[in-house]
């Protein structure tokens, strides 16, 4: 049996493959986060300020990072090394190995996994806003409309794009969203993905759920229509993935379909269609903009969904995503989903 050698040091020093990995988190997070104070650094790794104290005095000496009164950051050397690592990282966690597995399992165009876990470090949300922004670079040339949803998520996809992705997008909200948090909206996103690739967005003011009155007399508005005209014309879809129970809570769904919902036993949510574990949609909420139909009409869609909590919501959603579809996840959400 021939052996890399990437197994001969798991096998004869495994001290060192546990070193490099807790290195390369913490050059990991000064990149992300730069500048970057060794209090914050310590709360976010769940490492003793002692500890880090020596690992930074490392790094430092190694001329991977400086420090500053701002805080710490990467030198050029460091980004060199971070950018290096990742590959040999990938190979060592197996993560390259899980995702050909995922791939095969979900029946999807291609999953791609940044080590972590979003539920126990939050600040993993950015590194999978910056493997969606990578994404989206290696998919996208020219003019392209892009239809994009609200959440936490695709907050985090927004401040990872830069002016080189492109200047020649149009971002359009997928979907109406007045009444959550502001800053969660697909309207902000679209914004803020506009101002960091020097591109343009449009707006759609209308609630993310409406009557079936209200739902006729805004399709009447030529604004309106002129939007949704862009949105189910769009080239890609960028959209996250919720817990089924937490979005209903999320958009103040009324007792009775909450009732619905539950009884249903809905563990995950996508535009609107609430799917049980089998993937049957058990609950559809009466939404202006993107549906699940449209999907296939585009030629790229980006899932974007990491935490070991959204496992049974992510494996729920899967079973309806377009065969197109990039799921881009955590380590803790990629685990959850082997188990199943």
């Amino acid at each position: 049996m021939k052996y890399s050698l990437i197994d001969l040091q798991k096998r004869l020093l495994p001290d060192l493959v546990s070193v490099m990995q807790k290195r390369f988190s913490i050059l990991q997070f000064i990149g992300l986060m730069e500048p970057v104070g060794r209090r914050n650094l310590s709360v976010s790794l769940g490492v003793t300020e002692r500890v880090l104290r020596s690992e930074v005095t490392f790094l430092k000496d190694q001329n991977l990072i400086s420090v500053s009164s701002l805080g710490m950051s990467l030198t050029t050397e460091g980004k060199d090394l971070l950018e290096s690592l990742e590959s040999v990282m990938r190979e060592i966690t197996g993560i390259d190995k899980m995702e050909e597995q995922l791939q095969n399992i979900l029946g999807v165009e291609k999953v791609i996994i940044v080590s972590g876990n979003t539920d126990v470090s939050p600040w993993v949300k950015s590194e999978l806003g910056r493997a969606c922004a990578m994404r989206m670079n290696q998919s996208l040339q020219g003019e392209n409309i892009i239809a994009v949803t609200g959440g936490s998520t695709m907050a985090a996809v927004a401040e990872m794009l830069t002016p080189e992705v492109s200047k020649d997008f149009v971002f359009v909200p997928a979907r109406g969203g007045i009444g959550e948090d502001v800053q969660n909206q697909a309207n902000t996103i679209c914004a803020k993905m506009a101002e960091r690739t020097h591109s343009k967005h449009r707006v759609l003011y209308v609630p993310d759920q409406v009557s079936s009155e209200t739902y006729q007399t805004i399709m009447k508005e030529p604004h309106i229509k002129e939007v949704l005209s862009l949105i189910k014309s769009a080239s890609m879809v960028l959209h996250g993935i919720g817990d089924a129970i937490t979005m209903a809570e999320r958009r103040k769904t009324s007792r009775e379909d909450l009732y619905k919902i539950q009884q249903a036993d809905a563990v995950g949510e996508a535009f609107g269609y609430y799917f049980n574990e089998s993937g049957e949609v058990v609950h559809k909420v009466h939404t202006i903009g993107l549906q699940l139909d449209d999907l296939e009409h585009a030629e790229h869609v980006i899932a974007v969904a990491g935490g070991s909590s959204k496992g049974k919501a992510i494996r729920a959603y899967m079973k309806q995503a377009p065969k197109n579809t990039v799921l881009i996840t955590d380590e803790g959400a990629a685990l959850q989903l082997l188990k199943g």
